[in-house]
Order: structure tokens, then C-alpha cells, then sequence
């Protein structure tokens, strides 16, 4: 059977034609540089990169000598009016608004156990009780000045609650002592 497929296959390329043989055009490699595009290459990576369009992509965390805190931690402190829109935001989804701070470290590390996925430093002490009920941004705003006065050397972020999915869905550093 084996035999009688070959010898069929070998049959059909005998009587095909020179023209036939070469209606594909032959793969005679790449195209030249020439046709595409000069981009200046270099290894500066303060630059901006460019898709072509009109999106920028934007370096937003040095990985070097730079501690990465929590959800936005990258971006330069937010001003009050920023805060009252991410809580603003917080409340639209219906979620819990809490307050926690932190006295020693602000990032998660590792100090007391060296097994994969056991870190130190993240949970922190809540600041009273989660603001249940709370409809108003400002609320959260005059709980986290009294944070800030109480523990001016602390880390203070607010968090989310959903008490329906009983999960946080979101988080964010409000307030970090000077020097960070």
C-alpha cells in the first residue's frame, strides 16, 4: 500500500510541467533594511518609547534602591483634592472605606521566615473601626488628619472593603512620613 502511494506521488510530479513546477516564486529571503523605517537606537531609557502613535508609554518605578509601597505608591504623593476622588471613587463602588497605618516599615519584607510566599509587614494596625455607613469623602479625609496627627512618623493608607465579596479591592498609600 505503502509502495503503490510512492510510486503515485512520483507519477504526478513526472508529468508536471517546468511551468507548473515553478508557479510559486522561490523564497529569496528577507527584505532589506532599506525598506523599513530608520529609529535611532540607543540604550537611554529616560525616553520616552513610541508605539508610532499617538500613545507614550511612561517609565513609572525605578526597580533600583526604590521600595515599592502599595497600588499607586509609584506616583508622586496625591494632593487632597486627589485623595477625594480616589475615596470618592471607593464609595461609588459601595465599598467599605478603612483606615490603617504602619509605624516601622511601609513595604512588605522579610525578616522572621525564609519560605516562599511568607513575608513580613502585611497586615498593619487599623486606625478605629471601618467606617461603616460612611457616604461622604470627607469623612475619610478628616479621619486620616487625625491619623496624621496622631502618628505623624507613620505610613497611613485607606483600603476598600467589599462586604459582599468579603475581599479588599483596593488600597493606597494616603500619607508618608518625610524622608520617603
Amino acid at each position: 500500500m505503502a509502495s503503490s502511494v510512492i510510486s503515485s506521488a512520483a507519477a504526478v510530479a513526472a508529468r508536471a510541467t517546468p511551468a507548473q513546477a515553478s508557479m510559486v516564486a522561490p523564497f529569496t529571503g528577507l527584505k532589506s533594511a532599506s525598506a523599513f523605517p530608520i529609529t535611532k537606537k540607543s540604550n537611554d531609557i529616560t525616553t520616552l518609547a513610541s508605539n508610532g502613535g499617538r500613545v507614550q508609554c511612561m517609565k513609572v518605578w525605578p526597580p533600583l534602591g526604590l521600595k515599592k509601597y502599595e497600588t499607586l505608591s509609584y506616583l508622586p504623593p496625591l494632593t487632597e483634592e486627589q485623595l477625594l476622588k480616589e475615596i470618592d471613587y471607593l464609595l461609588r463602588s459601595k465599598w467599605i472605606p478603612c483606615i490603617e497605618f504602619e509605624l516601622e516599615h511601609g513595604f512588605v519584607y522579610r525578616e522572621h521566615h525564609s519560605s516562599p510566599g511568607y513575608y513580613d509587614g502585611r497586615y498593619w494596625t487599623m486606625w478605629k473601626l471601618p467606617m461603616f455607613g460612611c457616604t461622604d469623602a470627607a469623612q475619610v479625609l478628616v479621619e486620616l488628619n487625625e491619623a496624621k496627627k496622631e502618628y505623624p512618623e507613620s505610613f497611613i493608607r485607606i483600603i476598600g472593603f467589599d462586604n459582599v465579596r468579603q475581599v479588599q479591592c483596593i488600597s493606597f498609600i494616603a500619607y508618608k512620613p518625610k524622608g520617603y
